[in-house]
């Protein structure tokens, strides 16, 4: 129907809305309390800055292609980072930004894909491996606050490319030896090994199955342990996965995912990259997928105030709630359609001021879920809904 939502494209409403905008709020606490400032960015973009040097990835491949009136080639921005290349110009480095925003990719949507979706982006341009521990720090700190128990894969790019380089892997096949690897957590073993007989590459799947002990033989390995050195100073855990990759081949170093047993896709990814010759490194979270997945408590606590012909004094009283951080809604005569609307948005609290009730100078408080009616003192309301 012609009402209905593009396929991959989504509504949000009442109580699945307000659990996505409480996350943003605890995201955005966390990130500025790390000194993450915010920054936005426009949606639409020149396509060949869109593509840039990665043209080739999978993720650049489904972007979303455009033209304006002018005849010029456009896209749809299909992730955050890129836009860093010119948000970071005369920036003071280290620059630490935030964005929270819809990206968009032009591919086919499964359960937990979609084709609009809302990426929550930290980034660090100008970098070390202990900014990859401060990146993996506030990822922890969210998820608990989120109730999410999840594990934290950590790879190094570097290290993936020593081991190709070993095993004389041609540099002309390294990157796409790189992605098929990385599917293992999509794919059967034997698919991804049938996928690397073209490239002569199919030892490695044995290779990558050994213990970490046997990585540390390797130059590339000491970004890895840097990195969990520099994670147990803020008490982290990480867990070494060499067959970690992540999908977009700007990464250069320390790559990170962070998987849960109650989804198949990660919740969240990133790593360290280059921009304008500046080290960086950053990770993006999946609002849609936090969601999904965060334990958070229904914190609809707004009262509703029916006025039976007082509006004055409701209108007043709905102010001095909001002085205290009280959020209501103030609805006119019909006490039935008041409560219908009461059960209909979830709201507990609902208060009646009507002439008996300014007489007395105590206001009727219900709980819409017991039934329970008590007569209180503005004074005694206030204190009892900011509980």
């Amino acid at each position: 129907m012609a009402n209905e939502c593009v396929k991959g494209f989504k509504d949000y409403t009442g109580e699945e809305a307000r659990i996505r905008e409480e996350i943003r709020k605890i995201l955005v606490k966390n990130f500025e309390l790390f000194g993450f400032e915010p920054a936005e960015a426009p949606i639409i973009e020149n396509e060949e800055f869109v593509r840039g040097d990665n043209s080739n990835d999978e993720a650049v491949s489904d972007i979303f292609r455009l033209k304006d009136k002018g005849e010029r080639n456009l896209a749809l921005r299909y992730e955050l980072t890129f836009q860093l290349k010119r948000l970071m110009q005369n920036k003071k480095l280290p620059y630490k930004r935030y964005q929270i925003g819809p990206v968009f990719r032009d591919e086919p949507t499964t359960g937990n894909r979609f084709r609009q979706f809302t990426q929550c982006d930290i980034d660090i341009i100008g970098s070390s491996i202990k900014d990859d521990a401060e990146i993996l720090a506030i990822t922890s700190k969210i998820l608990e606050e989120l109730g999410i128990k999840a594990v934290i894969n950590v790879n190094s790019r570097r290290l993936m490319n020593e081991i190709l380089e070993s095993e004389g892997i041609k540099e002309k096949d390294r990157i796409e030896v790189i992605k098929e690897v990385d599917k293992l957590d999509k794919l059967s073993e034997k698919e991804v090994k049938d996928n690397l007989k073209k490239y002569k590459a199919e030892k490695l799947i044995d290779i990558f199955k050994k213990s970490e002990k046997y990585f540390e033989k390797y130059a590339s390995y000491s970004d890895v342990q840097q990195l969990k050195e520099a994670c147990s100073n803020y008490g982290i855990k990480t867990n070494f996965l060499p067959t970690l990759a992540r999908g977009l081949s700007y990464y250069n170093a320390n790559v990170f995912e962070v998987k849960t047993l109650e989804m198949k896709e990660s919740v969240c990814g990133g790593g360290s990259y280059m921009f304008n010759g500046a080290q960086s490194t950053g990770i993006s979270f999946g609002l849609e997928r936090l969601s999904q997945l965060a334990k958070l408590k229904n914190k609809n606590s707004q009262t509703l105030i029916i006025s039976l012909g007082q509006d004055k004094e409701s209108i007043k009283l709905a102010e001095e709630l909001r002085e205290n951080n009280l959020s209501c809604v103030v609805m006119y005569n019909k006490v039935s359609k008041a409560l219908e609307y009461a059960n209909a948005y979830l709201i507990d609290k609902v208060i009646f001021i009507g002439e008996d009730e300014i007489k007395k100078k105590k206001l009727k408080l219900r709980d819409m879920k017991t039934g329970k009616e008590e007569m209180l003192s503005q004074t005694e309301l206030i204190k009892k809904l900011s509980k």
